[in-house]
């Protein structure tokens, strides 16, 4: 047994075909067929069931998987470190959540992009929830979340505090004034934010019922909806600043322990951290300074 017999395996594997698995691995599928064989022949089990839609994969194939997966992310990393000169060069991708994007990224990707010119940056956003994932699944080479964040697998490293306020249409003059309007209608991102469950946990503390809440993907659509009355959301306090000095929202100060909240670069402990990631921390660790945002005094 052999990389090159794993890599084999794990392309049947996800594919569910040994055709399908010839094709992307630029072979023929009797090639790939003999090699599957003999590697049952050596492991003494078999792998797949056959049928006539494809393969499955038995007990001991799924047994075999995750080692599979986790010899073609050494042998990547082991590419990636022999050609790694210590120049920061080729593709990375990072993720973040929509807020940090819109707050935070701006002034780090632009001191990134002039620094290191030859580094092909993506930036991709996501739920807390969906970015680990993206991570831990080497989707990601790591992601801006909210912590805390607790994974055996995974490096953490705190860079910005954000203040959460309340957001409401700008007529509303406090949460007390909310808590006697009855049902409240929440405005929030997908499920697997932590900023919403969060906002659940503000609400409650002021005894407000909340009805189905109204899920956006976009943060202006969020504002706008929240302006217009439609409902209420919990945010970082320098994304509402622009939208609170216009006179469309209004901001509340919300519980200290419901204030704060750390967002945290997250990795992969296993993974190769190649000169073009650690340039971008590098970049992001001297911005990480607590965003500017208007003084409030409200009830």
């Amino acid at each position: 047994m052999d990389a090159a017999d794993l890599r084999i395996f794990e392309s049947v594997a996800r594919n569910g075909s040994m055709n399908r698995a010839a094709l992307e691995l630029h072979t023929v599928q009797s090639n790939v067929t003999a090699r599957v064989r003999l590697l049952e022949e050596e492991l003494g089990a078999p792998l797949f069931h056959r049928h006539h839609r494809g393969v499955e994969l038995t007990a001991a194939g799924h047994r075999l998987l995750p080692f599979s997966r986790q010899m073609a992310r050494l042998l990547d990393d082991a590419r990636s470190a022999v050609k790694d000169d210590g120049v920061p060069r080729g593709p990375l991708i990072v993720g973040t959540l929509e807020t940090t994007a819109a707050l935070r990224m701006p002034d780090v990707l632009a001191s990134f992009a002039l620094a290191y010119p030859q580094v092909d940056m993506a930036l991709r956003t996501g739920t807390t929830a969906s970015l680990i994932d993206d991570v831990l699944q080497y989707r990601l080479d790591g992601a801006f979340v909210a912590g805390p964040v607790h994974h055996e697998d995974l490096s953490t490293e705190a860079f910005f505090r954000e203040e959460m306020v309340l957001v409401t249409a700008r007529h509303v003059h406090s949460i007390a004034e909310l808590a006697r309007s009855g049902e409240v209608k929440t405005i929030v991102f997908r499920i697997g934010c932590s900023y919403r469950t969060r906002l659940d946990l503000v609400l409650a503390r002021h005894s407000l019922r909340v009805s189905t809440p109204l899920e956006f993907g976009s943060l202006d659509a969020m504002l706008g909806c929240v302006a217009a009355g439609v409902g209420v959301t919990l945010l970082p306090k320098g994304v509402v600043a622009t939208a609170w000095r216009e006179g469309r929202v209004a901001m509340h100060d919300v519980a200290p322990e419901d204030a704060h909240v750390d967002t945290m670069f997250v990795r992969r402990r296993d993974v190769y951290a190649s000169t073009a990631l650690n340039a971008f921390l590098e970049i992001a660790r001297p911005l990480a300074t607590p965003a500017p945002a208007p003084t409030l005094v409200l009830a």
